[in-house]
């Protein structure tokens, strides 16, 4: 069997060798556009917009902007995805829909159902391979590409609804793989489909060592509570004990930085940590260059990108577009400038804002890093606080107390006529003095981010920190039907999230 894995990373480098002839951003992302409305004009949606009016004319992308409103999933869900739900085929993309993923969400909608079309099927698929070859540039053991690969996502069991299947993105991604990779697949068809995550978390833990893993893929949060489990369960060290050859950990759906640290002490030997960006509606890209902290976005696989500047200008105080936004497509952008994704796709979604904050650390390699939701920042006075802010800060917690942080979420309130945040930091670790978390925190907030320390100084009155055990995080997503491998605590309370998080909090105190 080493022979496998020895001539799969030959091929990688021997392919990194060859020059092939690229076409530039502007180029790719244009023929994508064009594709796209070629083949959905005669849609609904298409017949709506005038899609063939768009592509008669010499500026196409302007007229597209022109004619095709911004949407969120709620405009598109109620003006016409719920038509596919109905069963109706070539409502926006030309098909009859047979699989729609389930999205928790952070916003909007409470339980989301995006299209997933055989087109979008073959996108993901071909980002995948895409990433396999970038993986040449990474230092791979040749022997982890014939081992195990352990994918922690939602229950592969899709549910039958008349003319459609609805489940987890990844459970549609299970009934769709090739059947050459179903050998390497972890955990495996049977326990994957168990629809309970505690359940599938003790036959994962108790089979661990009947496996020979070389990739772990999932999201943090989760995949840190699984190894430990395994680790405890076995009376080991670390998860090298388990599985000596483990070598490639393929994170994303959060920022890494926060859980780095404690993720090292479950290892044994150092390993690649690869970020990949995907989410119900697509897989967009994947870290191509070890040592850099950036998402190299595909260009030339069925989705159409235009980023929307983050600012007052084009959104309001909750996060919501205002009309008719200034948009830039890939050539257009700037690097350190916060802009929200709108996507185009082969699975019928058109302007579509996915909710992402980004920002472009490197605009020629168009690779970019997730600094927020449009829904998930704190700017009660002018603070303006990203994601991506309060992950530094919990980062810079974690390393000066040396403890581990495994969730947190932050809320805002009126404070004595002014205003206050309140921090909820979830933690096991020991004797945490709670005032000590919120001096480093207010600090390097007010380093990192020069609205915060003038409002600190201003509207911003006090900030207030409140240790929690983590299980009551973990509690409060499986109290909401939300616990699982697919589920990320949102890192900002807002209006009935907040109020509903307080009751919770309440509850548990007096249970306590």
């Amino acid at each position: 069997m080493a022979i496998i894995g020895n001539l799969i990373s030959r091929s990688l480098r021997i392919r990194k060798k060859f020059t092939f002839k690229l076409g530039t951003p502007r180029q790719y992302q244009l023929q994508v556009l064009h594709r796209l409305l070629e083949k959905a004009k005669e849609t609904d949606f298409g017949r709506h917009y005038q899609f063939q009016e768009i592509l008669d004319s010499p500026n196409f992308i302007g007229q597209y902007r022109e004619k095709v409103p911004v949407h969120n999933y709620t405009k598109m869900h109620q003006e016409w995805w719920y038509r596919c739900l109905e069963g109706e085929a070539n409502v926006s993309w030309p098909e009859k829909i047979k699989y729609f993923a389930l999205s928790s969400g952070t916003s909007e909608s409470a339980s989301k159902h995006i299209p997933v079309t055989k087109a979008m099927l073959k996108t993901v698929k071909k980002v995948g391979v895409k990433q396999l070859y970038s993986m040449a540039n990474f230092d791979i053991p040749p022997r982890s590409f014939e081992k195990g690969i352990l994918m922690l996502g939602g229950t592969t069991s899709l549910f039958e609804k008349g003319d459609y299947y609805e489940g987890d993105m990844s459970g549609i991604q299970a009934k769709n793989i090739p059947k050459w990779f179903r050998r390497f697949y972890k955990p495996g068809g049977k326990i994957s489909r168990k629809p309970n995550w505690e359940q599938r978390i003790k036959l994962i833990v108790r089979k661990a060592r009947e496996w020979d893993v070389g990739t772990v893929c999932g999201v943090p949060a989760w995949v840190q509570i699984v190894l430990e489990e395994i680790i405890k369960y076995h009376g080991v060290k670390n998860i090298h004990e388990i599985w000596p050859n483990l070598a490639v950990y393929i994170h994303g759906g959060v920022s890494f930085e926060p859980y780095r640290d404690s993720f090292q002490k479950l290892l044994g030997k150092p390993i690649a940590f690869i970020e990949t960006y995907m989410a119900s509606e697509g897989s967009f890209g994947f870290q191509a260059r070890p040592g850099t902290r950036g998402i190299k976005l595909v260009l030339n696989a069925g989705i159409f990108y235009e980023f929307i500047p983050f600012n007052e200008e084009n959104f309001d105080a909750e996060g919501e577009v205002k009309p008719n936004p200034k948009s830039y497509m890939i050539h257009e952008v700037v690097e350190d400038v916060e802009y929200a994704v709108m996507l185009s796709t082969c699975a019928g979604a058109w302007r579509y804002l996915i909710g992402d904050v980004v920002k472009f650390t490197s605009v020629k390699e168009h690779e970019i890093v997730i600094v927020g939701r449009t829904k998930q920042f704190l700017s009660l006075c002018g603070e303006h606080l990203s994601i991506d802010n309060m992950n530094k800060a919990i980062d810079i917690v974690q390393k000066k107390l040396g403890i581990t942080v495994r969730e947190f979420t932050v809320a805002g309130f009126p404070y004595q006529n002014l205003f206050a945040h309140r921090w909820y930091v979830g933690t096991d670790s020991p004797g945490v003095d709670a005032e000590k978390v919120r001096e480093i925190i207010d600090q390097t907030l007010a380093e990192v981010n020069d609205d915060y320390a003038v409002e600190r100084s201003a509207a911003l009155k006090e900030v207030f920190v409140e240790i929690l055990p983590n299980d009551v995080f973990i509690d409060y997503l499986r109290c909401k039907g939300k616990e699982g491998a697919m589920n990320k605590f949102p890192r900002v309370m807002k209006g009935e999230k907040l109020k509903d998080w307080d009751r919770f909090l309440v509850g548990k105190t007096v249970k306590n």
